[in-house]
């Protein structure tokens, strides 16, 4: 998209010559490196040294390996002002840093207890409240708001609702409220920081399937003449976020989403800036640390670029409600869900989150399957802010990313993908003809497939899922038919939640129904060859690799052939791994797999390449190595091994 900036470029006095002689020699000495790695000359390399080192993300952006003056970017501004790259809010408190926005409202929790509840956590570091009325399966109704949020000062705390079908009217009854609220013992003017939103989500909401208000009567409500700081529109984010968008696609089309509020509002007769008023923004913040950082900034960055265009710059702030990304938690090793929380809290206040709310580390596991206290959980989740706050002291400064060279570059990468899908969705019709012709769903399906693609080769890992998996944690899935990975009717999840982890988690679905029934895992034998240090690497691999499907690793110790059918006969099993290095397999090999087939194995594969195995008469059935498609791969091995009770 367009630069644009109120600052002048800086820097414009540094010796360019010199900082291109610096490339240079960077560039010449990583050469000589990747040279010598690859054990060929300099002038054999198939790239420069930039290229070879360089990565791709999941939008597409191309990730250098160094950032250098050479990448200087104009300034931004300031906070508060055009192009708001900087942050939104130019009055924020430093002190307070972002609002930390605890959810309620989702469980069967009465009223009065929920009030009890949100006092408690304002009193205990809370300073912003989202609030789920008027949806099935929870307590509270529209009716109950009054009693929810009794004893809570409106005009010092950010209210968002999520109310559903119900939205409506759960915003009349705020309203309501807010307008006889007793006012706070010290008075402040509205901000960011204190923005009530009704929530409403109708065209988001149409992607993802979950209930939602009629489109022309959340309109007629925002131009009803709202007061200051009430926000009728929620753009949310997570709806594409959590199933499967990547965060250029994300952005995208979240932009072209408020852009048709934009125009229904405008028709219903407000101003530019009064209709830019109406919005505000829901940014899923997952644990991708810069990409996190760089999505806040060029969000702002985009929606001020359309108020430009709009006519009204200065009204260009896009506030945002970071909301952790459902779809990264985990069901298995859920405790590795509080890192993800706060690398993904640490990305969205530094960059710039006007309110953040983490979810509960165990969100994602059915809440009949949970270990810890909701209250437990809530505490955790609210503390990984506060310590961000109050002990790293992360929002003291504002946009303490700004001037980097990676993270301006990212941010403008990131921007301008982002707008390419902006344009595309405006050529294709607008927001509600690219959804009603499918293009969206199909953008974001094709995001999804190429995620699952990644996890699924084990080059996107998920740890406690995909690598590291603890095999003998508790059980979820307990009888025929049972599961726990595809569950999607869970907090802030959609029907078209897709978790990162899910296609594993099945997995380990089917074999704690195994476990269930049989009192045992499936299991695989291993037939290590040659001594511990020849063979650990390998059994400690396949043994992982496995335990990603849940699936025992058998492993009897360095064997020789003549100890193979005893292993075998004490490992109950139809499956085998030979373990080893490429120089043992060509000596002790093929005799392992000969006395594998005598002893009635029905499959015996090798781990590593197949390529390793030396050439004979008989060769394994497949391999186990990095790269394969781990979930295809892991799915047929329990095919076969719960078809024959194979149990450790």
């Amino acid at each position: 998209m367009p630069q644009q900036t109120d600052q002048s470029r800086s820097g414009s006095d540094l010796d360019r010559t010199d900082i291109d002689q610096a490339y240079q020699a960077w560039s010449k000495a990583a050469a000589a490196v990747l040279a010598k790695a690859r054990r060929v000359e300099v002038d054999e390399l198939p790239g420069t040294p930039e290229a070879l080192l360089s990565t791709t993300t999941e939008d597409g952006l191309t990730i250098r390996p160094l950032y250098t003056r050479r990448d200087e970017t104009d300034e931004p501004g300031l906070p508060g002002r055009f192009p708001f790259v900087r942050g939104a809010d130019p009055k924020r408190d430093v002190t307070a840093g972002w609002r930390v926005t605890e959810r309620f409202g989702d469980d069967a929790t009465g009223a009065a207890d929920v009030n009890e509840l949100v006092l408690e956590a304002m009193t205990n570091g809370a300073s912003g409240l989202w609030l789920s009325v008027g949806k099935p399966g929870g307590a509270l109704g529209v009716a109950d708001l009054a009693t929810v949020l009794r004893g809570v000062y409106l005009d010092l705390v950010p209210v968002t609702l999520d109310a559903g079908a119900e939205g409506i009217a759960a915003a009349r009854e705020l309203l309501a409220l807010k307008e006889k609220a007793q006012a706070a013992p010290v008075a402040a003017e509205p901000t960011a920081a204190t923005t009530l939103s009704f929530g409403l989500s109708p065209l988001t909401a149409a992607f993802s399937g979950r209930p939602t208000v009629d489109a022309d009567e959340a309109t007629a409500l925002a131009a009803s003449g709202l007061p200051a700081g009430v926000r009728a529109f929620r753009v949310d984010g997570s709806d594409f976020a959590t199933a499967g968008a990547d965060n250029a696609l994300e952005l995208g089309l979240v932009a072209a989403a408020a852009v048709a509020h934009l125009r229904d509002l405008a028709a219903a007769g407000l101003t530019v800036e009064a209709a830019l008023g109406q919005i505000v923004f829901g940014v899923s913040a997952d644990d991708d640390q810069f990409a996190t950082i760089a999505k806040f900034r060029a969000l702002r960055k985009i929606w001020a670029r359309i108020a430009q265009v709009l006519g009204a710059p200065d009204a260009g702030a896009a506030i945002t409600h970071a909301v952790t990304d459902l779809s990264m938690y985990t069901q298995r090793d859920p405790w590795v869900n509080m890192l993800r929380s706060t690398i993904a809290a640490f990305g969205a206040g530094v960059g710039g989150a006007d309110q953040l709310t983490v979810l509960p580390y165990d969100v994602a596991i059915p809440a009949d399957k949970r270990t810890s206290s909701p209250s437990f959980s809530r505490r955790i989740a609210r503390n990984t802010q506060l310590l961000l706050l109050e002990e790293s002291n992360i929002g003291r400064v504002l946009d303490p990313a700004g001037g980097s060279w990676f993270v301006e570059s990212l941010t403008d990468d990131l921007a301008d993908h982002a707008w390419s899908v902006f344009t595309e969705v405006e050529a294709a019709g607008g927001y509600r003809a690219a959804l009603a012709s499918g293009w969206i769903a199909e953008k974001v399906d094709a995001a999804l497939a190429h995620r699952d693609e990644e996890v699924a080769h084990r080059r996107f890992a998920v740890t406690g899922v995909n690598e590291f998996p603890n095999i003998d944690e508790r059980a979820l899935a307990e009888g025929p038919g049972a599961t726990a990975a595809g569950v999607t009717d869970i907090e802030t999840g959609t029907p078209k939640l897709a978790r990162v982890g899910r296609a594993f988690e099945a997995l380990r679905d089917r074999s704690d129904i195994v476990l269930a029934e049989t009192g045992a895992r499936p299991s695989v034998l291993l037939i290590p060859l040659g001594s511990i240090a020849e063979h650990n690497g390998r059994t400690t691999f396949v043994t992982n690799f496995l335990g990603a499907g849940g699936i025992t690793a058998v492993n009897p110790g360095p064997l020789t052939a003549d100890r193979i059918a005893e292993a075998v006969a004490g490992a109950k099993t139809p499956i085998a791994v030979i373990c080893g290095t490429k120089a043992r397999y060509a000596e002790d090999g093929p005799a392992a797999l000969a006395a594998a087939r005598a002893a009635e194995l029905s499959t015996v594969l090798l781990a590593g390449p197949e390529k390793e195995w030396p050439e004979s008469d008989d060769r394994p059935d497949g391999s186990l190595r990095i790269g394969i498609d781990a979930v295809s791969t892991l799915g047929g091995l329990l095919d076969q091994l719960t078809s024959t009770g194979a149990t450790a």
